[in-house]
């Protein structure tokens, strides 16, 4: 399994018309509603502190390019179905991300965070149709599982597949940043993703 030995932050993206980073081996994209566990997530992966972790949701207003082992990037996507930010702001970052996913030919994956106490929710599933619309893989996962009674996660992962099986059948990945549970299983398929070791 691939190992992060080092990584730093190269470009944020804040305009539809900037321009992207060289696209190395490829791109593997994380997005999620806003409070959905995203920046710590990153971090987790990452072994240090570099995306901005806020208990005020909303605060990735940018799509930010973190360069993995000088071979390919890991990019956090701006959080959405955050109420509190202007419809003018959501609408740009839809435009953003959309941008992105159009014209990225390097993404080869996107893993999309659902918080596992709560399931899909109507934005996630727009999301869903938006990427299967784009034809672009995604795996999902399911953050804050150590939120989740042990009793409950069963119920959890099979009401996921269920919601899921409209678009196809997809990984879905438990994940806590508090155990560390399926750590492992992302990173080897972010660098599987990529055809990195």
């Amino acid at each position: 399994m691939g190992r992060i030995r080092k990584v730093e932050l190269v470009k944020a993206v804040y305009r539809i018309g900037d321009t992207f980073p060289e696209p190395k081996m490829g791109d593997v994209a994380f997005v999620g509603r806003s409070n959905v566990g995203k920046s710590t997530l990153l971090n987790t992966l990452f072994g240090r502190n570099l995306a901005h972790v806020s208990k005020n949701p909303g605060k990735t207003r940018s799509i930010n390019f973190y360069l993995v082992n000088s071979d390919f990037y890991m990019v956090d996507l701006p959080g959405y179905g955050y109420a509190r930010v202007s419809k003018v702001e959501r609408q740009h970052w839809a435009r953003l991300i959309s941008n992105y996913f159009e014209l990225r030919w390097s993404l080869k994956l996107v893993f999309v965070l659902i918080d596992g106490r709560h399931g899909l929710q109507k934005k996630d599933h727009e999301l869903m149709e938006w990427l299967s619309q784009f034809d672009i893989p995604f795996v999902i996962i399911l953050t804050k599982m150590d939120k989740v009674k042990k009793s409950e996660r069963g119920k959890a992962i099979e009401k996921a597949k269920k919601d899921l099986s409209v678009y196809g059948d997809y990984t879905i990945i438990p994940y806590s940043s508090v155990t560390r549970e399926g750590v492992e299983e992302i990173l080897k398929t972010a660098f599987t993703a990529v055809g990195v070791k």
